[in-house]
């Protein structure tokens, strides 16, 4: 337990600095990237990583290992997940998908040998996608600005609050698992550049790959936030940050 408080009290220091470094900084182009210049330089330091050295084991990753292997492994660390999911379902008031999302953990890790299979979505019981950044945008708390994070990408100032959450409410937070903890986390960021590759290699191809993802970002952010259904107000303001965004001279290398 003394382990978990001092891995959330570095988490803390880092996020107060991150939203400290947006406070500070402003910028006359796009209100909420005030860390433009640091974030695009973060955002080419994660991308010649990925080309260089990710990219290349993800591919290798799909390539060795069989389909229904790769879709186990996505079901273990999915199902890891759930928990994460059912608080901020609850909340939310979303009272089914609490109910549901309960089922749905009971059901995989038992059944399905810890994760490894889904009986529960034959069972008519859905995968959630809730987090606590959704949960402080429901209530109204504005997305701050935008961070790209050291090896994690696209984020938020309110986002990235998600972060503490989910390593509470990840069941392996209570075990001890000594050195298993890093092949675990190698593999779970390895499955998920490997579902990722199609968009990744979408952005790649944009004319300002920053923006792209940026944008894609915070889009895909309201959509969640608002199951799908977000309100006017809500596309306007961003059809016209996009608008603004990509009229926006690219950078002088």
């Amino acid at each position: 337990m003394r382990d978990c408080q001092g891995r959330l009290a570095h988490l803390f220091v880092a996020i107060g600095l991150l939203i400290a470094l947006s406070g500070c900084a402003t910028t006359q182009s796009e209100p909420t990237d005030p860390l433009e210049g640091l974030n695009r330089e973060l955002d080419a330091v994660n991308s010649h990583l990925d080309a260089e050295i990710i990219e290349p084991v993800s591919d290798a990753y799909v390539e060795y290992l069989p389909g229904q292997l790769r879709q186990g492994v996505t079901n273990f660390f999915d199902n890891l997940g759930t928990p994460n999911d059912v608080l901020n379902s609850f909340l939310q008031g979303k009272l089914g998908d609490v109910i549901s999302g309960t089922g749905r953990f009971v059901i995989n890790t038992t059944i399905g040998l810890g994760g490894f299979f889904d009986p529960a979505t034959m069972m008519g019981m859905e995968a959630l996608n809730e987090d606590f950044g959704q949960t402080l945008g429901v209530y109204g708390v504005d997305e701050g600005a935008y961070l790209v994070l050291p090896l994690y990408g696209p984020n938020s100032t309110r986002d990235v609050w998600d972060f503490p959450v989910s390593y509470f409410t990840n069941p392996l937070t209570y075990f001890d698992l000594g050195l298993y903890t890093i092949p675990l986390v190698v593999i779970d960021a390895i499955d998920t550049r490997a579902r990722l590759a199609t968009a990744i290699k979408i952005s790649n191809e944009a004319l300002d790959p920053y923006v792209f993802r940026r944008e894609g970002y915070r889009q895909r952010r309201i959509d969640l936030i608002y199951d799908g259904n977000p309100p006017d107000e809500e596309l306007d303001s961003l059809e016209q940050a996009e608008a603004d965004a990509f009229e926006e001279p690219l950078p002088q290398s």
